[in-house]
Formats: structure tokens, C-alpha cells, sequence
């Protein structure tokens, strides 16, 4: 076995032994490899005798290495692994090609390994990429505005993130698929297990537009401080992060402090003042700094390089002579005033939806034309 082998092979052991997170992990991998901390947990010595002094000084390590020798018998044997390879399970470890740097960003918490499936290229998307949270128990009002922000972002080319719950994190998911872009979905529970269940077909599809996520093995179910753990991973993922609805006490406002920690943009949704499932948007707006945002474009203004969304607003990016023949015929069948759904586009085109779907993301990107409530309508300017 060579070293990489091994370095894969200790960390794919850790995520077995040792919480996401943990602190002492962390510190320790500053100064050992990962397969010298598992050499030192199996040998059952004090850390002081089976790690260098500067690592076995570390506070706290005494009783990690308890806990770590405790779950031992977790690891699975080598036909669990095989089977969840099977299941398209892989495992992606810090320089994989697609390790995402951005994580970096963590330090000591930093996670040890990654479980994924799906088919998107997890440090491509997460190049752009924009993580939209919040409520579980949520409104009609916020599920619309999270399924709406989430599909112009993908139809502008950008990969949404979230936590594959129930309320605002399936309303993103499912704009972002029905927009026909990448979304990425970090779960609090292994991939095998798949909480909650009652998204098992939303798992699946977003497996095979996107990329599911999760730092527990694949068969762990969830647990109530897994959830805020999580957080920081969605948001140390991603350009940015938008809390469309949260309450007080909501988990969102969890991924919000990280975003806000880690000097990353936030932004939140502003709500009706009597719902009491926006106060934590209208808090993070008022205490925290977060931006205030109606939709897509003010997003992409916030978590874009200076100067990128100027042009879009003052209207085309490069000539109309440049689109190609079915670009420049979708569009003429856009309306310039009232607007249209891409079904009657893609009619009066003369071709299919998904073209249509497809051009009107490169049309929006290049300024000719926006979204409205009716649909699709040219942009002023």
C-alpha cells in the first residue's frame, strides 16, 4: 500500500471513531498524519507514549483517545464498504482533485473525510455556489421565494446549497432541479441512512443532478447536535449564504453565524412583521449586518467579484449578432412587456423546453433578458 493509500485509509477510519468536528482531531492532525493518530488509538498506549510530545500534549487528547477506542468496533468490514461503493458511495479525503479547498477555511474543524454521491464534481460546483437555509416548518410565502431564488441562481449558473430538510432546504433543491442545475445537499445523517425519509426520491434525484454530502458514514442515522454541526460545512462551502425564513430559535440562523464568522456574505429575506417565521431574517438584518435580498440578482450583487454584475444591469454583455441561430430565435419569442412562460417560448421558437431552459440561463446571464411574474421578459437597457 502506498502512503496516499494509507493516509485514505486512516481517514476513512477516523470518520468512524471521531465526531465531526471534534476539536482535539483537528489540532492533532496539525501535528501527525492520520494514520499515525489511528496507529496510536489501536495501540491502546497513553497518547504521551504513542505520539510525539508536541502532539500528545494537546489538552483534551486523554480522553479522545477513550472515546476513539471505544467506537473501534464500529469500523465495517471490508463488504460494507464494498456494498456502499456499489450504492455509488465514495469517499473523498483532502487533496482528491475534488477535496473543495474552500474548507480550508475551517482550521481545526475542518472535516476529516467526506462520503458523497451523486454526479456532480463537488469542488466545481462549489466554485459558485450559494447556500439558501432556513425554516423547516415554513410558509407558502418562503417556500415560494427559496424555490424562485434557487432556480434563477442555477439558471444563471449558479450551484445551491443547502441541508436536504423539510420546508426552505427542499423548496431550494427543488428549484434549483426544476431549473435544471447543480444542487448540492449536505446532510446531517449518513448517506445511507438518508434523513429524513420522506425525501428519499428528492435524495435521488438530487444524486443525479448533483451531489449529496454527508462527514458521518454512510450507515449513521442523525442526531440532534449533528444538525448545528453540519451548519458550518454549508456554509464554509459555499460563495454565500441566504436565510429566507427563520424564527428566533430557528437551526438556520446556526449556518447564518458561520457564514458571518467565516467572512463570508450574508444575506437574509425580509417577511411579513406579523410572521413570526421571519423574525430571525428581520434579527440577522437588524443585529448581524446581513444584506437585505428580494431574489436572485441581489444575491448574485452580493456574493459576485466587484464589477462582474455591472454590465448585466446596464443591459447586454457582448452584441446580439453574436448569439447563435436558435439562441437569437428564442430570444425574439421573448415578450418585451408583459412576459412569458418557457413552454409558450419554446412554441413560438419552434423548439423543445429544455433548449428553451437552457438558452434562457444564457440569455439572463448575458443581460438580454429576466424573469418577471408572468415568466420570461426582455430586459430594459
Amino acid at each position: 500500500m502506498n502512503p496516499d493509500d494509507e493516509e485514505r485509509a486512516a481517514r476513512l477510519t477516523l470518520s468512524f471513531l471521531a465526531e465531526p468536528g471534534e476539536p482535539a482531531l483537528g489540532q492533532l492532525l496539525r501535528w501527525c498524519g492520520a494514520g499515525e493518530v489511528v496507529a496510536a488509538v489501536m495501540s491502546g498506549d497513553e497518547p504521551r507514549m504513542a505520539l510525539p510530545p508536541a502532539a500528545a500534549g494537546l489538552p483534551g487528547l486523554a480522553r479522545a483517545f477513550k472515546r476513539w477506542r471505544a467506537r473501534l468496533g464500529r469500523i465495517p468490514p471490508a463488504a460494507a464498504l464494498a456494498a456502499w461503493e456499489r450504492d455509488g458511495i465514495r469517499l473523498l479525503c483532502p487533496g482528491d482533485p475534488e477535496w473543495p479547498t474552500q474548507l480550508a477555511v475551517l482550521a481545526d474543524a475542518q472535516p476529516v473525510a467526506l462520503w458523497l454521491r451523486g454526479s456532480a464534481d463537488l469542488r466545481y460546483a462549489c466554485l459558485r455556489s450559494v447556500s439558501v437555509v432556513g425554516a423547516r416548518a415554513a410558509t407558502g410565502y418562503g417556500e415560494h421565494v427559496a424555490t424562485e431564488i434557487a432556480a434563477a441562481l442555477a439558471e444563471r449558473g449558479w450551484a445551491v446549497i443547502s441541508g436536504g430538510a423539510y420546508g426552505i432546504d427542499s423548496a431550494a433543491h427543488c428549484g434549483a432541479l426544476g431549473a435544471e442545475g447543480v444542487t448540492v445537499a449536505v446532510l446531517a445523517s449518513g448517506l445511507g441512512y438518508g434523513y429524513p425519509k420522506g425525501h428519499l426520491e428528492l435524495f435521488s434525484a438530487i444524486a443525479g443532478q448533483g451531489v449529496l454530502v454527508s462527514e458521518w458514514p454512510p450507515d449513521r442515522a442523525p442526531t440532534r447536535a449533528g444538525f448545528l454541526v453540519r451548519n458550518r460545512v454549508i456554509a464554509a462551502l459555499s460563495c454565500g449564504t441566504v436565510v429566507v425564513e427563520a424564527a428566533l430559535r430557528s437551526g438556520a440562523l446556526s449556518t447564518a453565524r458561520h457564514a458571518r464568522d467565516l467572512c463570508r456574505p450574508l444575506m437574509a429575506v425580509p417577511g411579513p412583521v406579523t410572521s413570526g417565521q421571519s423574525e430571525g431574517c428581520h434579527e440577522i438584518i437588524r443585529e448581524w449586518g446581513a444584506v437585505l435580498v428580494t431574489g436572485a440578482r441581489d444575491v448574485i450583487e452580493n456574493v459576485s467579484p466587484a464589477g462582474e454584475l455591472e454590465a448585466r444591469r446596464i443591459g447586454p454583455v457582448y452584441p446580439r449578432d453574436n448569439l447563435d441561430p436558435v439562441t437569437a430565435a428564442v430570444l425574439d419569442a421573448i415578450p418585451s412587456r408583459d412576459g412569458s412562460g418557457p413552454a409558450s417560448i419554446a412554441v413560438a421558437a419552434g423548439v423543445d423546453l429544455n433548449t428553451v431552459m437552457q438558452c434562457l440561463g444564457e440569455l439572463a446571464a448575458a443581460g438580454f433578458a429576466e424573469r418577471c411574474a408572468q415568466g420570461w421578459r426582455l430586459r430594459d437597457g
